[in-house]
């Protein structure tokens, strides 16, 4: 039951690349990895990882804590804390995420689509519905 495997990973990676997958979501280690060794664009997820992957990562979505902190350190500062779900702070109409992208790795087309999406986030426009169950697998 191992939620951090970048072997394994990297190993499903490829099986989506041979399947026919041209873009991959770099959501644990391993994948972008796979993503250079194969010549295919990633999408990264919390952190900036484009530095050690040049070329390979066109977008990511990077996670801010510090909004979802400093919502709860505040209510705890002036007495109205109480235990409640913080998550909303972590969306990017919060200040909770944001988005970095390198246009020279997709079209003026994708990079325009891409922009628009992330206006609406920021306005609240479209929300992101996030699904805390646990995941199942066929395998």
């Amino acid at each position: 039951d191992s939620w951090y495997d970048p072997p394994k990973a990297k190993e499903s990676a490829f099986a989506m690349m041979d399947a026919g997958a041209d873009v991959m979501y770099a959501e644990r280690f391993g994948v972008s990895d796979a993503a250079v060794e194969r010549g295919v664009k990633a999408i990264g997820n919390v952190i900036d990882t484009s530095g050690d992957y040049p070329g390979t990562i066109m977008a990511s979505a990077i996670w801010h804590m510090e909004a979802t902190i400093d919502k709860a350190v505040s209510r705890v500062a002036n007495g109205s804390f109480e235990a409640a779900d913080y998550g909303q702070y972590s969306f990017m109409a919060y200040g909770g995420g944001s988005l970095i992208m390198d246009e020279s790795l997709m079209s003026s087309e994708t990079a325009a689509a891409v922009k628009a999406r992330e206006a609406e986030l920021l306005d609240g426009l479209f929300r992101v519905n996030v699904n805390d169950a646990r995941p199942t697998s066929d395998n």
